[in-house]
């Protein structure tokens, strides 16, 4: 599995990591082995939110014994983020996931709250090592400008956020503004919600050309694609070993240029948004 720079972090993480929405209406012991196979083909870099219902506890029983293996994430609701609430959902968060400490721990999305108060928390977090990093989630340009002025330059390790092929809103100024700061750009729900392009239709197609000249899968090449610039890395859920397996073979795939290119006019990135699109 490819490994790139994540933000200011000094380790290197998973270019292909796995998410965990909805985790929990699986079968428990089928949603542990999937996240298993995944740890063991390489996909270390694991996201979940104490919004997810058991998906912490679902975690906390997959990692069990492997801990260090795992750059593992977590997020808190903004209702939680003041400065005492932020420190104690993520305490709560550790308890369901059985460690002593997060990697990165993320704001689920801006609320009301002052940022100021949410990264005094995130930072008393670090310094008693229960969290290493920190970042955001579904931050459009304004949010981030004010989360870089409130949490100081260089502090922000990443900016989570909805990207699909048929979801590419952020390439506008998202992207971008996180590029020029470096920061990691995590994608989200990177098959859409139910909405994968099959192969009747014109994307899905081309998808699917690409994929057989490489011995791969059409969602395999969707992953490839979400990734091909530097700063970006993205989460699919599995639900099961098999499925974690073919987005694991996403991360040794290379397309060409003229690929990359193809997808882009198959998949075009369309007008900018009011505001940045969540689901």
């Amino acid at each position: 599995m490819k490994r790139r720079p994540f933000g200011p972090v000094p380790s290197e993480v998973a270019v292909i990591g796995q998410g965990t929405w909805y985790i929990d209406d699986a079968h428990r012991p089928t949603a542990v082995a999937a996240l298993r196979r995944g740890l063991d083909l390489g996909m270390t870099h694991l996201d979940t939110a104490e919004m997810y219902g058991d998906a912490e506890a679902v975690v906390g029983e997959a990692i069990a014994g492997r801990r260090d293996e795992v750059f593992l994430v977590s997020k808190a609701m903004p209702s939680n983020a003041s400065r005492g609430g932020t420190v104690a959902a993520c305490e709560r968060s550790l308890a369901r996931l059985r460690t002593d400490r997060l990697d990165c721990y993320l704001l689920h999305w801006p609320g009301s709250h002052p940022l100021e108060d949410t990264f005094a928390g995130f930072e008393r977090l670090r310094d008693q090592g229960k969290i290493l990093s920190w970042g955001v989630s579904n931050f459009d340009v304004p949010n981030l400008d004010a989360a870089w002025k409130a949490g100081g330059e260089g502090r922000i390790a990443c900016n989570q956020v909805l990207y699909h092929l048929e979801e590419r809103a952020i390439e506008h100024a998202v992207l971008p503004w996180c590029e020029e700061r470096g920061v990691a750009v995590v994608a989200y729900s990177p098959f859409g919600h139910g909405s994968f392009p099959g192969p009747r239709t014109p994307g899905g197609r081309v998808l699917e050309d690409i994929a057989a000249s490489h011995g791969a899968t059409a969602h395999q090449v969707a992953l490839r694609f979400l990734v091909r610039r530097p700063s970006l890395f993205t989460i699919p859920k599995a639900s099961s070993p098999e499925h974690a397996a073919d987005n694991a073979g996403a991360g040794e795939l290379r397309l060409t240029e003229a690929e990359l290119a193809r997808i882009d006019v198959a998949f075009p990135l369309g007008p900018r948004p009011r505001r940045l699109p969540m689901l």
